[in-house]
């Protein structure tokens, strides 16, 4: 059986992984007959957001390794441990955690910088051949990481969000949210999820078959 990493980022959209595309992905992971293994880095979040009033909490800390446990059930690694657990592939579900906890991305934009361990891990797993893919705006971790492989990544339609993509050398690619891209021979495939939305419907046929290609690859 194929096993396929799950990068979390921490558990709600506002401040961790997005939910619903992390728990599509597990789905379509199992339903796809693999097995889904979740990880996460072992820090504190960048901050906590109160998801009902999208207002951060001043003075409350969360760690996005206890967080993202939510969504995988307590079954979680450390990504500290990556190496040790036979990883056939690598998907990173969206949500600003992507970009405030894995990156700074929501931060600074363009000049942004990659938590190492993340950065380390995506470069380590598309050296070895073995497939990525990125979900909503992960896929500016791979612009950065990959760009002077040539990279190809969608994030829907954000202009400026594409523009930041450009700039790090990569190219953005426009893409509905049912489909997916797939670059670099296959192995980096990416779909815009809830970049472009607007329904859960929309948002899981395209990390269905972003879940497909990257097994499929494996």
């Amino acid at each position: 059986m194929k096993k396929i990493g799950v990068l979390l980022s921490g558990c709600g959209v506002m401040d961790g992984s997005e939910i619903h595309e992390a728990v599509l992905t597990l789905l379509a992971i199992d339903v796809a007959g693999a097995q889904a293994v979740c990880v996460a880095p072992d820090i504190p979040q960048h901050h906590v957001v109160n998801h009902l009033t999208g207002e951060e909490m001043p003075g409350e800390t969360r760690n996005v390794l206890v967080e993202s446990a939510r969504i995988a059930r307590g079954d979680i690694k450390p990504l500290k441990e990556i190496d040790t657990l036979g990883l056939d592939a690598l998907v990173l579900p969206g949500g600003f955690g992507a970009a405030k906890n894995l990156s700074n991305y929501a931060f600074r934009g363009e000049e942004f910088e990659i938590l190492p361990e993340v950065a380390d891990v995506v470069g380590s797993f598309y050296k070895a051949g073995k497939p990525l893919g990125f979900i909503c705006i992960s896929p500016v971790i791979a612009a950065k990481v990959l760009a002077k492989e040539g990279v190809e990544v969608t994030i829907g339609k954000d202009k400026k969000t594409a523009g930041h993509i450009g700039t790090l050398g990569a190219k953005h690619v426009n893409c509905q949210v049912s489909n997916i891209h797939a670059s670099l021979g296959g192995k980096v495939v990416s779909t815009p999820a809830y970049m472009l939305g607007p329904t859960i419907r929309e948002v899981a046929k395209g990390i269905e078959k972003l879940v497909n290609a990257v097994i499929a690859l494996a």
